[in-house]
Order: structure tokens, then C-alpha cells, then sequence
């Protein structure tokens, strides 16, 4: 008499040998000797339909298997965070530093600040001081050192991470150099979508109630006279007055001449022209020539109103202007001067590609603060605290030569504000390359 027992492998044979039985494997070549009568086994017996039930109820290993670990699968998806907690530890440091940074030199800043406008302060009412100054400062003063205090957050809480030894247990626990970028870009992702809103929409309005503060009661920089002015209103027209005083909006000595080609066609001059706020030149004393061949015919009288396209804001800019202007209402200043052939308005094109030259400047920053004070050294923070305000001055410098260079005409605008970025997004590179070693 035997048994025989399958399993998954083969099967095992229960043979009853004299008084004892021997269990073979599949193969033969294993014995295992036992007293048991497997003849006393009562196997219980089951109806069909209990069969039938149980039969249903069953699930093949593989299948309960495959089952299983899809089910794992999906769970493990489901629970993964897109934030891990080391990131939102580093961004949570990274912007908190950051503000916190800004809020500490800023009460600085106005401190000196108030003691260089002290006089105009007094004598300004408080409400304008307040609202209408330093409320509006704010922003403008956010945006304007904003890399710098990038830089200087990277920096601090990066060097202080590394000194308690944080860096090193986040490596350790497998997380790659250029993992732990992430949280660091996602961060300088953040401070830099809000400057770029700040400097293209919302500062230049801001800025407009500051300069007339500062126009009104500290020092006037508006330009409210101009002489020899001379530009193109549109294609072959062209515009020359001796001098205009935008306080009494009166100009003298006007004269207009439009040209076919390098034909003059109409020339037509006054003595005077008044500019009223419906935007509207009035001539007085006016002379009109109008010249066909060798063909001349003259008109005067005492006064004509026109509809001449320029204001007075086109030829009489001042120092702060470009910084009063979103940058939609910047690009077509630009394109309309360029188109009337005015030629001082670098400080209009430099103000425009700075406001995204300093926004790309923060990701460098990062990469470059990240890479210096990641690693635990003996001077501590000092050291890597000194060597970065070192960098951040100096990339300010930088721009600021570059910018000179713009101005004097040796190179383009937008070339003067990226080469910083360009030279230290090289730097950025090598000391990442070093770092991540």
C-alpha cells in the first residue's frame, strides 16, 4: 500500500515497508522512516457541493502572488508623496531664511535711510511718509537685492546644515548630490516667479508714488526742461523745437518738416506751441511752406491746432523714468523711440532685459551657494559666509560695469546683462561638478 502526497515540486511516496513506513521523495535518493500508521488517517469526507465551494474559493499560489504584489504596487503609489520630507525640511529653511533675511536688512536700511532723509521726512506728512514712501519701498527694495539674499540664505542654512552634520547623514541615507538639488531649485523656482511678477507688474506702479515722493520732498530729478529737441513723430516727418519747459508747457521756435523720400514736401513753422492735457499741440505765429518742384506756396496765420503723435514724456526723460513703466508698457516705449530715432534710451533697454537677467540670476546663485557650503569645514560658517558675500558683491559689481559698457555704447544691452550671468553660470558648473565628487 502507498500514499503519494503532490506538491508544487513533484510528489512524495508513502510505501509501507514491514512494520514501519518510508516517506520517498520525487527523486528516489531521500528515505525518511516513521511508526506512524498512515493507515489510521481519517480524511474527512466532503459533499459535492462542499467540494464545489471550497473548489471556488481557491486561489492558484501564482495568481494570489501576482495579486498581491499588484495590490502592494498600487498602495505604494497611492502613499508616495510627491514632497519627500528632507525636501519641504530644506525648502521650509531655504524661504524662511530668505524672508527672514530681508526683514532683518531692511530695518536696517530704513534705519540709514531715515537718517539720510531725515529733514525731508519732518517736513513731509507722515501718511506720505509712510504709505506713499516706505510702503512702496518695499518691493522695490525686495526685488533689487534679491539675489543677494539668495545667495546669502543658500548659503547661512546650507553651511549651518552641514556644520550639524545633516548633510552628511542625507547622503548617507542614499540620496544622491543631485537629488538633494531639488528642494534648492524648487525653492529659487518660488523666489523667482515672485520677483519676475514683482519687477514686470507690480513695482513700476509702486515706484511712480515713491519717485514723486522723492521729487517732492527730498530732491527733484524730474526733467521738466529740454533744448534743441529734435525727433521723428513718424517715417519722413520730423520735429525740431529750441527748448520746451514742461512747467508752463510752452515751447518756442517749432519747426516740423516732412520729407518724400529726400524730397522735402512741407515745411511748417511758429514761433511758439503750447501743449495742452488733451494732448494737443496749439502753433502760434505759424508759417506753412509747401514745396512742389521748383514750386513754392506760403500760409500763415495766428494759430492751428494739431494732432501731432509725440508728448512731451518722449523727449523729456529723466533718470528713474524706465523704472515707473511694467515691462509690456517698457518693450513699446522702446519700439516707439527706436521708430522716432531717439537715441538715449539705453537705460530704457537695460531696465528691461535686468529685470529678467536678475530673475535667472537666483537659480545660479543657488547652485553656487549649494556647492560651496555643502561640505563640513574647519573655519565653519564664517568661512563660506565670507567667501559668499564675496561672490554676491562681486556679481553685483560685474553687472554694474556691464552696465556702464551698455550705456557708453560698446556693447548691446542685453549682452551687458547676461555676460554676469553667463561667467558665473561657468563657475556654478565647476563647483556643482566639484561638489557632487
Amino acid at each position: 500500500m502507498s500514499l503519494i502526497r503532490r506538491n508544487k515540486k513533484g510528489s512524495d511516496s508513502i510505501v509501507q515497508n514491514s512494520n514501519q513506513w518510508e516517506i520517498l521523495n520525487s527523486e528516489g535518493d531521500q528515505v525518511t522512516r516513521s511508526d506512524i500508521d498512515f493507515t489510521q488517517i481519517k480524511v474527512p469526507q466532503l459533499s459535492p457541493e462542499e467540494m464545489q465551494e471550497t473548489a471556488s474559493e481557491v486561489v492558484p499560489d501564482n495568481e494570489e502572488a501576482k495579486t498581491s504584489t499588484t495590490d502592494e504596487n498600487v498602495d505604494k503609489k497611492l502613499r508616495k508623496p510627491w514632497i519627500k520630507r528632507f525636501d519641504a525640511y530644506i525648502m521650509k529653511k531655504f524661504l524662511g531664511t530668505f524672508f527672514f533675511i530681508i526683514l532683518l536688512l531692511f530695518a536696517i536700511i530704513v534705519m540709514f535711510d531715515i537718517n539720510e532723509k531725515l529733514d525731508a521726512m519732518l517736513a513731509a506728512p507722515l501718511k506720505e511718509t509712510v504709505f506713499k514712501y516706505f510702503l512702496n519701498f518695499i518691493p522695490y527694495f525686495m526685488n533689487q537685492f534679491a539675489p543677494l539674499f539668495v545667495f546669502i540664505s543658500v548659503i547661512y542654512f546650507t553651511s549651518k546644515m552641514a556644520d550639524h552634520s545633516e548633510i552628511i547623514a542625507i547622503l548617507s541615507s542614499g540620496i544622491s548630490f543631485k537629488r538633494l538639488t531639488v528642494p534648492y531649485l524648487v525653492s529659487a523656482t518660488i523666489i523667482a516667479l515672485i520677483t519676475l511678477i514683482l519687477a514686470l507688474y507690480i513695482i513700476p506702479p509702486a515706484n511712480v508714488k515713491r519717485i514723486e515722493y522723492t521729487n517732492q520732498w527730498v530732491k527733484n530729478k524730474r526733467v521738466d526742461y529740454g533744448d534743441n529737441i529734435q525727433l521723428q513723430i513718424r517715417p519722413g516727418v520730423m520735429v525740431f523745437m529750441a527748448r520746451y519747459d514742461n512747467i508752463s508747457r510752452h515751447g518756442s521756435r517749432i519747426s516740423i518738416d516732412e520729407y518724400d523720400g529726400n524730397i522735402l514736401k512741407t515745411r511748417l513753422t511758429a514761433a511758439d506751441a503750447n501743449y495742452d492735457t488733451l494732448g494737443r499741440w496749439k502753433l502760434m505765429n505759424y508759417e506753412l511752406r509747401r514745396f512742389n518742384g521748383e514750386k513754392e506756396s506760403l500760409t500763415k496765420g495766428q494759430s492751428m491746432d494739431t494732432l501731432l503723435d509725440f508728448t512731451p514724456r518722449d523727449f523729456l526723460i529723466a533718470k528713474n523714468d524706465q523704472e515707473m513703466l511694467t515691462s509690456p508698457e517698457l518693450r513699446r516705449y522702446i519700439n516707439e523711440q527706436k521708430r522716432r530715432g531717439v537715441a538715449n534710451i539705453q537705460q530704457f533697454e537695460i531696465e528691461y532685459e535686468k529685470r529678467f537677467a536678475m530673475t535667472a540670476a537666483a537659480f545660479i546663485l543657488t547652485i553656487i551657494g549649494l556647492s560651496l557650503s555643502s561640505r563640513k569645514v574647519r573655519g565653519g560658517m564664517g568661512l563660506n559666509i565670507g567667501i559668499g558675500l564675496l561672490l554676491s558683491f562681486s556679481y553685483i559689481l560685474f553687472m554694474t560695469v556691464t552696465q556702464t559698457f551698455a550705456v557708453n555704447g560698446y556693447t548691446s544691452p542685453r549682452v551687458a546683462m547676461w555676460i554676469p550671468n553667463i561667467l558665473y553660470l561657468i563657475i556654478a558648473f565647476i563647483l556643482y561638478r566639484k561638489a557632487s565628487r
